[in-house]
C-alpha cells in the first residue's frame, strides 16, 4: 500500500528505530512511547484488522506472537509485557496496517 506509513517504513523509505526485523515482520520502537518499552510489531504483509486475516494468515499470526515471546529477554520484557492490538477508530487504531503494540520495562496498571 503507497499510502500506508507502516508500508513504508518496512520498505525502508521512513526511517525507524528497528529492534528485530526477519522475512514476515519488522519490530521497531514507537514514535509516542506510552511506556519505558514501546515497541510495534508489524507483519510485512499489509492487512489492517484480524477480520481480513483469514485462514491463509493464521500461521503468520502465531509465528509473530511465537517471536515475541521468543525474543522478550532481548528486548527487555523478562519481567512481563503487555500485547495490545487496536482494531478499528473506536479502538485508538490509527494505522490501518495490524500491528501490535508491546509495553513493558515498568509496572503497567490495567487500563493503559
Amino acid at each position: 500500500m503507497k499510502d500506508c506509513i507502516f508500508c513504508k517504513i518496512i520498505a525502508g523509505e521512513i526511517p525507524s528505530a528497528k529492534v528485530y526485523e526477519d522475512d514476515e515482520i519488522l519490530i521497531f520502537k514507537d514514535i509516542a512511547p506510552i511506556a519505558k518499552i514501546h515497541l510495534l510489531c508489524v507483519p510485512k504483509e499489509h492487512f489492517a484488522y484480524l477480520s481480513e486475516a483469514g485462514e491463509g494468515r493464521a500461521a503468520l499470526l502465531g509465528r509473530t506472537l511465537l517471536k515475541i515471546g521468543a525474543l522478550k529477554d532481548e528486548l527487555g520484557l523478562g519481567d512481563g509485557y503487555r500485547l495490545v492490538v487496536n482494531q478499528g477508530e473506536n479502538a485508538g487504531q490509527t494505522v490501518r496496517h495490524l500491528h501490535i503494540h508491546i509495553l513493558g520495562g515498568q509496572p503497567l496498571p490495567w487500563g493503559n
